[in-house]
């Protein structure tokens, strides 16, 4: 299996809704004179209306690619470049934490028309805009209910109304299902798959699983353990929509699912920052 290349990459780069290009980032740790290289010398591309899911080891740099792309924290070197520009927070860019992070003191229908304040709506056009949202993820009967009156589900599918709601031109996603359980995880991923084809942001999607990777995800990119870089792209070449077949039980998925989850045991077992860390002793 290989990483996708082609001789059009450079066109395709040049073309693309995100790019990042030898990226590094570092932090700085508390009580240590010694920074943390998050990334180094990454390079990335995203095609406009993709879905590009990035898998890697714990601690590999996921989540500070999208904070790059969203314009949170600058690179150390290198250059991110969104629509061809510095990347800056608006509501061209939405974002879906793990946390709901919903307002506790506000229903459904005020959490998702809070999303829609910048985006130069009236009064009446948000509230219309939410209400559909929020049918769309089949929350119409609790539009009034508060947060504290909803299911872990439940919240994460106002998140993600809210995400959609203002239609953002990308969409920038960090494991948002990692904190239900598995049978509303898969439910939630049917539902984005549903939104995504009505509504086709370019998406940035963080996980852990790589069954998640695969289901959603146009591409699949494989991280480095750290610091950070992409080794690794694969086109995910089963058809939309995902929903309507048992899409683990076709032969691509399976060959896709080993193939990644190799990759990802091979990354942890030879990463001596792992707790994993396995070497091969002689002789073995």
């Amino acid at each position: 299996m290989t990483a996708g290349n082609s001789s059009g990459e450079a066109a395709a780069a040049a073309s693309a809704k995100i790019v990042l290009s030898g990226v590094s980032k570092a932090f700085e740790r508390r009580n240590s004179g010694t920074p943390t290289m998050a990334l180094q010398h990454l390079d990335l591309s995203v095609p406009e209306g993709h879905f590009v899911s990035i898998l890697g080891p714990s601690g590999c740099g996921k989540t500070t690619v999208l904070r790059l792309v969203d314009g949170l924290v600058p690179p150390d070197s290198g250059s991110v470049r969104v629509s061809g520009q510095a990347p800056r927070p608006g509501p061209e860019m939405g974002f879906v934490f793990q946390a709901f992070r919903l307002i506790p003191w506000a229903t459904v229908q005020a959490n998702v028309e809070f999303a829609l304040t910048a985006t130069g709506l009236n009064k009446h056009e948000r509230a219309e805009r939410a209400s559909r949202y929020i049918a769309l993820v089949g929350l119409q009967r609790f539009a009034q209910s508060y947060p504290g009156e909803l299911s872990g589900g439940m919240k994460q599918r106002v998140a993600l109304a809210r995400a959609f709601a203002s239609e953002p031109e990308i969409l920038l996603m960090d494991e948002p299902f990692a904190s239900i359980d598995a049978q509303t995880r898969e439910l939630m991923q049917v539902e984005l798959m549903k939104l995504w084809a009505q509504h086709r942001a370019t998406v940035l999607f963080v996980t852990h699983s790589v069954d998640e990777a695969i289901m959603l995800a146009d591409r699949v990119v494989l991280m480095s353990p750290r610091p950070g870089r992409v080794i690794e792209e694969i086109e995910v070449d089963l058809p939309h929509p995902r929903w309507q077949y048992d899409i683990r039980a076709t032969p691509r998925f399976i060959e896709l699912r080993s193939y990644l989850w190799a990759a990802i045991k091979d990354l942890v077992l030879n990463d001596p920052s792992s707790d994993f860390y396995a070497p091969t002793q002689p002789g073995a």
